[in-house]
């Protein structure tokens, strides 16, 4: 038996797979804490605490040596100056290190959820390791982008205060001086927010593509421009609202905790002198707080990830035609086919990718639409499945869309010429002889 093997619409998963609108971008942005929280939720929370842990730790323990190794050398020693500047050095090296541990966990997490979303979109609850090896080969590109962009606020800071530094230099660094300098740092601040907005939108996405494209930096940057440049707006306005709501999550968890805490401290000590309970029961109300807001900051990196992934799958659904790419492989996946078989669904095809000039967008189909692809080449129409001509329109309705005019008929024969009337036979001549003539 000859014929296409029909296969069911793909179900629908955490991510729609159809260009998707305002609100559910937003919606599925913290929707995909619940699709899979073991990972997202407890990998991000779990490595934010045991980092901060460290950190902590490695701050205390370095603070007591230093303090310690300053205190054994006499005040008026030669030897003071040099330990100081040592301990500040150190000081410097310990913060670096700190600061580059917690650029490596938001690049995992950033890493992560790009991911997990890209195994989602395709209807798959992906555990840790095959997500982990998703983003492997692109952790050193993500890692060398964030310090790329702690080096540009680093550099625009340098720049701003010195800038500062010459204004106040240039009145003498008095009073009149010192508040035009204040002033201009203020104006410069300022002015630079909408462009570091602007800036920060424009290359929302370049996570996404380096991980699911596995892009290398400058071509992930070309990426992220030329997909946003249509969907700007929706970008910045999803990104601020997840912004907004998780910051005031985060103070109304920490307003009320410091609250608490001296509320407590009045209560528990009110002449000052505190005993073992006093100080136990003041420091959770203080470290309680402070560890909901970390698992808080936790969380909005994953949300603020989700919802960059989403805005790339987006964009790449409407300029690209991905939701088109994407549903055809979770169809042929339904039958059986593997995945090394199909290839990488979020591979760039060249005759396809968003140039400088991108197309005009695809319109936002309702809700519960279903896109399907195109007949793939291949497959012939089957034999005895002639289409049908269409139906003539009826004289006062216009043909409806979709369906083709009838073919005209074939213009009339013309009418072939009369046969000639028949003529009687014309009768013999007669012979008549004259009259009189002879016998």
């Amino acid at each position: 038996m000859s014929g296409q093997t029909w296969t069911p619409a793909p179900k629908k998963g955490a991510i729609p797979l159809h260009p998707m609108t305002f609100g559910t971008i937003l919606g599925r942005s913290f929707a995909a804490l619940r699709h899979n929280p073991k990972v997202l939720f407890g990998f991000a929370v779990g490595v934010q605490f045991g980092i901060t842990l460290v950190a902590i730790a490695v701050t205390l323990l370095v603070t007591f040596f230093t303090a310690a190794r300053i205190e054994s050398v006499p005040a008026g020693s030669p030897d003071r100056g040099p330990i100081i500047a040592g301990s500040i050095a150190l000081g410097i090296v310990v913060a670096i290190v700190v600061t580059l541990a917690s650029v490596a966990f938001t690049v995992i997490v950033q890493g992560l959820v790009a991911a997990d979303v890209s195994f989602a979109a395709l209807g798959r609850k992906a555990p840790l390791r095959p997500l982990w090896q998703r983003m492997r080969p692109s952790f050193w590109r993500l890692f060398a982008f964030a310090l790329l962009q702690g080096f540009a606020v680093f550099i625009w800071l340098l720049a701003l205060t010195g800038v500062v530094i010459g204004v106040m230099a240039s009145t003498g660094f008095e009073g009149a001086g010192i508040a035009i300098g204040v002033l201009v740092a203020v104006l410069l601040v300022l002015g630079s927010i909408p462009l570091l907005v602007w800036l920060g939108t424009k290359l929302l996405v370049v996570p996404a593509a380096l991980v699911l494209e596995r892009a290398s930096i400058p071509q992930a940057m070309v990426r992220s421009w030329r997909l946003i440049r249509g969907r700007f707006w929706p970008a910045l306005g999803v990104m601020c609202l997840i912004g907004a709501i998780m910051g005031l999550a985060a103070q109304i968890v920490s307003i009320p905790g410091s609250v608490l805490s001296t509320l407590l401290g009045g209560v528990l000590a009110p002449t000052g002198a505190q005993d073992a309970t006093a100080v136990i029961v003041l420091v959770a109300a203080t470290i309680l707080p402070q560890a909901l807001v970390l698992a808080l900051q936790a969380i909005t990196l994953v949300v603020q990830g989700t919802g960059a992934t989403l805005i790339y799958l987006d964009s790449r659904m409407r300029y690209e035609g991905l939701d088109q790419t994407l549903i055809r492989h979770v169809e042929r996946s339904s039958v059986g086919v593997a995945d090394e078989d199909q290839g990488d669904p979020y591979a760039v095809d060249p005759a396809r990718a968003v140039s400088k000039n991108p197309p005009p967008a695809q319109p936002t189909p309702a809700p519960g639409y279903v896109a399907y692809p195109t007949p793939q080449p291949g497959y012939a129409p089957q034999p005895g499945n002639t289409p049908q001509p269409g139906y003539a329109p009826q004289p006062g309705y216009a043909p409806q869309p979709g369906y083709a005019p009838a073919t005209p008929p074939p213009p009339p024969a013309p009418p072939a010429p009369p046969a000639p009337a028949p003529q009687p036979p014309s009768a013999p001549p007669q012979s008549w002889a004259a009259p009189g003539g002879p016998e």
